[in-house]
């Protein structure tokens, strides 16, 4: 990951949530030539892409807390502090979809969702 993607505001990773991880995988990788490396992260598998040798996304089984939702692509986007960033989105008339939870070894992260409906993930990244 370049460090420029972990300044506030900087579109910084995409993750695929999807119900066959494996027809993900191997769809992508022989669109995109992507490589894709198998990691056990917190609870679940999660298969980390890569481009370029630049690490730029990842793709997972859709949690059960999210059952039924369609195989999605979601961004993250940097910010300083997600608790603040989280509060502001309610303040601003948006919605918190997926309260702040961490990420070890990698950050805090949350899903917002925009008064007019989209969905956006902010993380902040550990040091």
């Amino acid at each position: 990951m370049l460090e420029e993607t972990k300044k506030h505001g900087m579109f910084s990773w995409n993750e695929l949530l999807t119900s066959d991880v494996e027809a993900a995988k191997s769809f992508y990788g022989e669109l995109l030539g992507w490589t894709l490396e198998d990691c056990e992260m917190s609870e679940m598998p999660y298969t980390v892409i890569k481009s370029n040798d630049m690490f730029i996304g990842g793709i997972m089984q859709t949690p059960a807390e999210a059952k039924g939702m369609p195989p999605m692509w979601g961004p993250y986007v940097t910010v300083d502090d997600v608790h603040a960033v989280a509060k502001r989105a309610i303040d601003l008339g948006g919605k918190i979809l997926l309260d702040p939870k961490k990420i070890p070894e990698t950050g805090t992260f949350c899903v917002i969702q925009d008064p007019q409906g989209a969905t956006l993930s902010i993380i902040s990244y550990d040091a």
